[in-house]
């Protein structure tokens, strides 16, 4: 921590025996014999003038061998990954220069599919497969200084696409385990990501965003909140999600901001449909019913199921028609143009009302293009006992790109570089007024110390 005395910058000992990796008493020992300079006393704390700090910091290089070997491996990037799935997040973490140290997953094709990737990217297998329950927990020693932890607890039980049972349905308490592992390891930073309504649905006592916050809160964390879509970071996909990152407070903590949105590439479908042949999964594609085909092949590229001629609908689709309001303006059959970016690409992949209809062939999306509309890269191979199983775990992954531009937000923050401001909220502030969260809003902090966490108290 740097301190301004009367105009002049000056350090902590205690801060500068941790950045240079040796022990106070070694430090003592040197001043003692002369060797380095001995700096003064503030408050009772010993301060270094930044040149005193630059000449005991050339001296520690000089004399001390292994230092420089010991603060690289302080400096890695580690990562543990709970819920990994067929391991989306942590490839865009993996290439923001993240070392995966530990991995775990109940669902067996995606293991399989996260270990032959994996095992091909990093030459080891960090893979724990099975219940978390049961799965045998690493080693504080094995974890180290852990940078971060990945928690990716399922989201199908907060989903509007599912029936948000919450915490009635068993893996709506998954959670708990991340909790327990950032207990346990300390993390630096911790990740979660799920889907918008995590941001609502109910969990013992209030809404289960803020016990999870608090959690956190009382752990030492500041707790940040953004609702991210995905198609602002690169990924050819409207896909919102919400992300918390946590970020332990010490000495010097770390400024962590959410990435800015930008866009440098073609996200519309035509720039990412010409698939070459060969590649993995292409040939990869769900069989429907004659009446999914039949119905599909009536709507136009760009259109839906409104643009079919009401005589030729299927009676439950006349139904619906006569009484559109009642159903809340249905949107089925979607066939995106090649002019559009993407929808939402679902673990259900539903072809009724999933937006995965190919825009200008009879036939939905193939594994490969669903993967591409997730940003996973061609070499990454899905593997699974069936079609849809490859499909569940694509539209369940968090998109790549996505993961990796939250990643190098964190590493900006080690780093002590300066991220593009975003601006910031209180989350109760935004709560008390009911303001809906869109994705182009600021992200949030949650304050539950703040006069507007105190208003929602009483």
């Amino acid at each position: 921590m740097t301190l301004s005395i009367n105009g002049k910058n000056y350090i902590l000992a205690v801060d500068l025996v941790e950045e240079l990796a040796i022990t106070k008493q070694t430090l003592w020992n040197w001043s003692k014999k002369g060797i380095v300079p001995t700096g003064r006393i503030h408050r009772k704390s010993k301060i270094y003038t930044m040149k005193e700090a630059k000449k005991i910091t050339e001296y520690a290089n000089r004399i001390v061998p292994a230092r420089t070997a010991a603060k690289a491996k302080r400096n890695l990037l580690t990562a543990i990954s709970m819920f990994c799935g067929c391991g989306g997040m942590d490839l865009g973490f993996h290439n923001a220069g993240f070392d995966i140290l530990w991995a775990n997953d109940i669902n067996d094709d995606c293991c399989e599919t996260y270990r032959k990737n994996f095992t091909r990217l990093t030459g080891k297998d960090v893979l724990h497969p099975g219940d978390i329950n049961t799965c045998k927990r690493p080693t504080k020693k094995e974890m180290g200084n852990l940078t971060v932890l990945l928690g990716g607890f399922p989201c199908q039980t907060f989903s509007n696409a599912g029936q948000r049972k919450g915490l009635r349905d068993a893996r709506g308490r998954l959670y708990e385990h991340c909790l327990d592992y950032i207990d346990r390891y300390s993390p630096k930073f911790t990740v979660f990501e799920n889907v918008r309504g995590f941001l609502t649905i109910r969990g013992e006592e209030k809404r289960l965003i803020e016990e999870i916050s608090r959690a956190l809160y009382d752990m030492d964390y500041e707790v940040h909140i953004k609702l991210l879509n995905a198609s602002k970071y690169n990924v050819p996909q409207n896909r919102l999600r919400v992300f918390m990152v946590g970020i332990k407070k010490r000495n010097r903590m770390p400024v962590f901001r959410f990435p800015v949105q930008r866009n440098d590439v073609a996200l519309n479908l035509g720039s990412i449909l010409d698939v070459p042949d060969g590649t993995p999964n292409q040939d990869d594609v769900i069989t429907l019913n004659p009446q999914a085909y039949s119905i599909g092949a009536k709507v136009p590229e760009g259109g839906s199921w409104k643009d079919i001629p009401y005589n030729k609908l299927p009676p439950r689709l006349k139904k619906i028609k006569d009484n559109i309001r009642k159903y809340r303006w249905p949107n089925f059959y979607r066939r995106f143009s090649r002019e559009e970016i993407a929808g939402t690409i679902t673990a259900a992949f539903k072809p009724e009302n999933a937006g995965v209809w190919h825009p200008t062939e009879q036939r939905t999306f193939t594994a490969r293009e669903i993967a591409r509309i997730q940003s996973f890269p061609d070499n990454f191979v899905f593997v699974g006992k069936t079609v849809k199983s490859i499909y569940q775990m694509i539209g369940n992954a968090v998109p790549p790109l996505l993961a990796q531009v939250v990643a190098k937000s964190i590493v900006s923050a080690i780093n002590n570089k300066e991220n593009e401001d975003s601006p910031m909220r209180d989350y109760f502030e935004v709560r008390s007024k009911d303001i809906v969260i869109r994705p182009e809003d600021c992200e949030l902090i949650f304050a539950p110390d703040s006069k507007f966490a105190f208003a929602e108290m009483i």
